[in-house]
């Protein structure tokens, strides 16, 4: 086996390891909700995940170096305050999978964003990939059947709009200065973290129960998936190909609706099933027309 063969196997089990972290990220922090409010656990979450960036930074001699405060606060404020504490609101009484579907309609808000701020063109299937998710929305949302349980789906949608606003942000300021990933990854959660922190005080009256589980769930959405996750997706991206790490998207949520149906029997309703269905096909078109623009 050649240097060259082994460093693709490597690449591989990492992006394999990295679709399981965070592919379960979201079963995990549904379990949180028991010891913690939803802005509560997304503030400690953000602090552990910052430590742990610090942390990789320290050990690789990396400046600690801000990048440009305004859009580093933006991105804070729509990538970590917004996407979690949104995330977390919806998890509180939505389904893991159906949650974390809603969340990775992100691509799709990225499109019609990067049409309207960055004069982006959509062209071709991506609008057939767009209309096949905008119809899986409606059959998920269901609209002709609003109630309060359907509160978690617009929570959820609104993280992932919210995500693809930070998307915007991040491709803007990599236009006009050049940053580090890790670095901005690390500095953003700085910035967030104070938000995080009032509106856990503000809005949740919820104490922490400080118990075991909720230390090992902590280990795992701050230490494995917000930070050492991003760590591995910021050196993927620099060795793998476009297309093989474009493939992510289309993953984990494959990866959240079969964990959340194997651990917590989740089941979703017929139009909800088509729906997800509709929007995962979708992603894995996004996906394709993306990799074959590069290749």
């Amino acid at each position: 086996m050649n240097q060259a063969t082994k460093k693709q196997l490597v690449d591989s089990a990492l992006l394999v390891f990295l679709w399981g972290i965070w592919g379960y990220n979201w079963l995990v922090t549904k379990a949180g909700m028991a010891y913690a409010s939803p802005f509560g656990l997304a503030a400690i979450r953000a602090m552990v995940a910052a430590a742990t960036l610090g942390l990789i930074l320290w050990t690789r001699k990396q400046p600690f170096t801000p990048p440009p405060w305004r859009y580093t606060l933006l991105i804070g404020i729509t990538q970590t305050a917004a996407f979690t504490g949104l995330m977390n609101m919806a998890l509180q009484t939505g389904g893991a999978g159906k949650v974390s579907v809603l969340c990775y309609t992100m691509p799709f808000w990225t499109l019609v964003f990067a049409r309207v701020f960055l004069g982006e063109h959509i062209r071709g299937w991506q609008w057939a990939g767009i209309t096949l998710a905008f119809a899986g929305l409606f059959l998920v949302l269901e609209p002709w059947q609003l109630s309060a349980a359907s509160l978690s789906s617009w929570l959820a949608l609104a993280s992932g709009i919210s995500w693809a606003i930070s998307a915007i942000l991040i491709k803007k300021l990599a236009k006009r200065h050049a940053t580090s990933p890790l670095s901005l990854t690390f500095w953003q959660m700085v910035w967030a973290i104070p938000l995080l922190m009032a509106l856990w005080a503000l809005m949740d009256a919820q104490p922490v129960v400080w118990q075991w589980p909720l230390l090992w769930i902590l280990v795992y959405v701050g230490c494995l998936a917000g930070g050492a996750g991003w760590w591995l997706w910021s050196i993927l991206l620099s060795r793998l190909s476009a297309g093989a790490a474009s493939l992510n998207i289309l993953v984990l949520p494959c990866v959240s609706l079969m964990a959340a149906w194997i651990h917590t029997g989740e089941q979703p309703s017929p139009a909800e099933g088509g729906g997800m269905i509709l929007i995962v096909v979708a992603l894995g078109m996004l996906t394709l027309v993306n990799r074959t623009k590069r290749i």
